[in-house]
């Protein structure tokens, strides 16, 4: 062979070597070859109970406002459009301070819901972290509250006894208990999107991010002494820091909701010891991270017999940086850890339970 073909014949085994390193690496990537993070823990696989199929995804919502039919730009005008609003209203909110505390209790449909829309700069502020609810949906259905900002109330959104609404990014900061609160039978409803932090400013043991259903002990404030059946709501996409208790609290008498997507951060926890506690029933906890916790990452209690019980924990990332476990089921009672769960830097490890393989 000649010295032309010779080189010839070295350049098309130089490119088949190539495509064959490549074929590998993309084989090994889909998988999933190559060892697990050495601080990643996993559980021995156990043939217990699978989990339940996957909820649906969340349903893609615009970011944009709709084109007003109202516009307000004062306090005022923003509370006689709340208490005239009708169906198919969009109220507009300018740039600016809205000093008060708001309350809406009209109802929209599912053609043509309430929208309630601004921006980071169209700020409804309470005045004080040691009162009132900045903004109070009450025994209302079919709302969007969508864009603007929420400060300085003793609670920031409140949702009492109503339906089929969508609280969409909001910024919710600067409170003196809970930043959002779905309670009184409020069912059916979805959070998503929306940032929240530092809460708890007037008692920090009240400090949650995302709060869902009545405690037991409040029941019969809060509803006629039977559990708080607000059911069916979706916690979607949210980013929580900042708050002295729990990112989200799950109550006792709440069942099948969806807590999805979310991002948090424990760092500022002193008044709990996880970043989501989960005590209701029937829940989907999945594709959540979360950083720096007290203790553990994920907890459920059983407050009330027959509560905190046939939770699912699936594809969540649990970075602790804490002494305890990144999943902890206290008690098991029908609670299921997937082994798609991770937990990094645990000093306990992910679960007391091993880990289903669903």
């Amino acid at each position: 062979m000649n010295r032309r073909g010779r080189l010839i014949a070295l350049t098309l085994a130089v490119v088949a070597f190539a495509a064959a390193v490549v074929v590998v690496i993309v084989a090994l990537q889909m998988t999933g070859g190559g060892d697990r993070s050495a601080n990643q823990e996993q559980a021995p696989r156990t043939g217990r109970t699978e989990a339940p199929p996957a909820a649906p995804a969340p349903t893609a919502t615009s970011a944009e406002c709709p084109e007003p039919t109202v516009r307000v730009a004062t306090g005022t005008d923003l509370e006689n459009a709340l208490h005239s609003a009708r169906p198919g209203d969009v109220i507009g909110l300018a740039a600016g301070t809205y000093t008060g505390n708001f309350t809406a209790t009209a109802d929209g449909t599912a053609e043509q819901p309430i929208v309630l829309c601004g921006d980071a700069d169209s700020i409804l502020d309470g005045g004080t972290t040691d009162d009132g609810y900045v903004l109070h949906l009450e025994n209302s259905s079919h709302w969007v509250l969508q864009g603007f900002a929420v400060r300085n109330g003793q609670k920031g959104v409140m949702v009492d006894q109503s339906t089929n609404t969508l609280i969409q990014g909001l910024s919710v900061t600067t409170i003196g208990d809970e930043a959002i609160h779905l309670r009184k039978f409020s069912t059916d409803n979805r959070v998503v999107g929306n940032t929240i932090s530092d809460t708890g400013l007037r008692k920090p043991k009240f400090g949650e991010g995302i709060y869902i259903g009545t405690a037991e002990s409040n029941w019969c404030d809060i509803s006629n002494c039977e559990p708080d059946r607000s059911d069916r709501n979706a916690i979607e996409g949210n980013t929580i820091f900042g708050t002295t208790s729990e990112n989200v609290d799950i109550k006792e008498g709440t069942s099948d909701g969806v807590l999805r997507a979310n991002s948090f951060d424990g760092s500022g926890i002193v008044e709990a010891d996880s970043w989501v506690d989960v005590k209701g029933r029937g829940w989907v906890i999945e594709d959540n991270t979360g950083a720096d916790s007290p203790l553990d990452g994920f907890q459920t209690h059983e407050i009330v017999d027959g509560w905190g019980t046939d939770n699912v924990f699936r594809d969540n990332v649990a970075q602790v940086n804490g002494p305890g476990l990144g999943y902890s089921l206290k008690p098991v009672r029908g609670n299921v850890v997937d082994c798609s769960n991770t937990a990094s830097d645990a000093g306990e490890g992910l679960s007391n339970e091993p880990c289903s393989s669903g």
